[in-house]
Parts: C-alpha cells; structure tokens; sequence
C-alpha cells in the first residue's frame, strides 16, 4: 500500500485534471501519469478515464474512491493523534463552506484560531449546501458549514440563525412597505438562486403552499443583486450577506420572519480529527461570544 499514491489519485479525483493536481502537489505531469498507472497496476484495475474533456472515474474508481479517502483520513487522524501524545499540535483541517460564511466569519475565525495554534493548516472548501453535505460524507471534507436540517446521521452543532430578506429595488412599488407579505412575492417576477443554494426559499414558499414566479435562476449572490439593481425582479436572500448593497437596491423583511439554520456537521464527532476537533470547539465559544448561538 503506499499512501503517496492514494493522495495522488484522490487529488486527481479531487480537482478533476492531472496537470492541476501536479501544480497543487508540486509535482511534475509526468510523475502523476506515472504515480496513477503504479496504483492501477498495483490494483490490477483501471481506475481512471482520460481524453480531451478531462478525466473521470470507472465504475471501479468510483467504487474505491470511498476507502482511499477512509484510509488517508485515518492515516492523518493516526498521525495528529501521535502528535497530540507527545505534546506537539499538527495536522491539516479541510473545512467544506459556502460564500457567505467564507466572507462574514471565517477570516475573523481563522486568524485567531490559527494565532492559537499556528501548527494547525486549513484548506477552506468552497461550495453549495449540497456539495458540502457530500465532501462531508465522502471524507473530502473533515467538517463543514451546513444549512439545517442536514444529513441524517451527520454529528451537527447548530450555530446561527439567519434572517432571510425580501431584496428589492428602490423603484419597486413595493419598497415603501415595512415589510413584505408573500403573496405579494408571488405576484411579482422572482430571481431564484439555483439549485443547491434554493434550499431556505424552497422551504419558505412550500411551507405557504405558493410557487413564486421564476423570472431568471442564478448561482451568484452578486449577480441576482445586480438583476435586483435593474429592477428585473425581486429575490429573497440571507441578511448577513446583504451588508453591503447599492444604493438602490434595498431590504425588507418578510411578514412572518423567516431564518436560515447554520451550524458545523461531521460525518462523526468520534471520529473526527483531534485538530478538527480542536477547531470546532473553537468555533462554537467564537460564534457564542461572537454572533450569538441558535437557541437549544
């Protein structure tokens, strides 16, 4: 077994491209080429597809990506925890994340921890809820920034609760109200973010029984404000990534007050990491102290 080329084909997988994957393990094309044809050959098995679109998986990659990324997880949970036995602070933490987290949190976050404990790396892995949700379950991720309810099964500590906003233009007829009914949202041309980032407004409008009309479907929070801005339509969007709006373009709660849940979740708190472990026990006292904690 060798664990180097276990992280090579996992990185392979990982960034999808052979020639990214030596750029981010500082390592020629050549030698991936060759790392991953030893680990078929040791295998007896093709793990890998490659032409001009890039490469992908066999079914018999995809059936064994799983346990390579359960074996080097381990390998790398075995070695913290030999450091943590002779007193010495190590290890690397990838922490799966969306945008907003990425912008309001986690720099404050990351500085003080790593001030703390500068032996400790992060690798921020950025994505939608559901990306997320898999990296977690895959191994990919050693925890991740979630929106709640997650998973079944997964470890979750709730965090924060968010308020979702009506966004709309400041020549909108309806901004001159203190807050906004959802049937009026119906009436009106809506922007809806795309799948895997629609979580908290499917929920909202399906809780009220209402299908809101879809005008235009994006992924970027800055672009469905810029839709906003033109008066296109409205949308509706979590408040703590709407600090910082154009002039024109405004807020107003929904009548009802509407929130997103976010908490931390692992596939396993037993078996986490003792680093990742260290680093979710910091984040939950920062939002304590900090933000303020949904309440239990």
């Amino acid at each position: 077994m060798s664990l180097d080329k276990y992280r090579i084909f996992s990185k392979v997988v990982e960034v999808g491209s052979l020639t990214k994957a030596g750029e981010l393990l500082s390592l020629t094309q050549s030698a991936i080429s060759h790392a991953i044809s030893s680990l078929e050959l040791e295998f007896g098995l093709s793990l890998l597809i490659r032409n001009r679109s890039g490469i992908r998986l066999t079914n018999n990659g995809e059936h064994l990506i799983p346990h390579i990324r359960e074996i080097l997880r381990v390998n790398e949970q075995l070695n913290q925890e030999i450091a943590a036995i002779k007193g010495i602070e190590a290890g690397m933490v990838k922490i799966g994340t969306f945008s907003s987290i990425s912008i309001q949190w986690l720099p404050q976050i990351m500085k003080k921890f790593q001030n703390l404990h500068p032996q400790i790396d992060l690798k921020l892995l950025d994505g939608n809820y559901y990306e997320i949700e898999e990296w977690i379950a895959s191994g990919a991720a050693d925890f991740g920034f979630v929106n709640l309810p997650s998973v079944e099964g997964f470890g979750v500590i709730p965090l924060h609760q968010d308020r979702m906003m009506c966004v709309l233009s400041s020549e909108h007829p309806l901004c001159h109200q203190q807050a906004i009914r959802l049937e009026q949202v119906k009436a009106e041309p809506f922007i809806m973010p795309v799948a895997g980032c629609d979580t908290d407004i499917n929920r909202i409008f399906t809780a009220n029984k209402l299908k809101p009309n879809i005008k235009f479907e994006l992924e970027d929070d800055h672009a469905i404000i810029a839709m906003v801005q033109s008066n296109l339509g409205i949308s509706i969007l979590p408040e703590m990534i709407l600090s910082q709006l154009p002039g024109n373009v405004i807020t107003r709660p929904l009548e009802g007050e509407y929130y997103r849940s976010i908490g931390i979740a692992a596939a396993s708190f037993k078996t986490v990491s003792p680093a990742a472990k260290k680093l979710m026990a910091f984040i939950e006292e920062w939002f304590a102290q900090s933000v303020g904690r949904i309440p239990q």
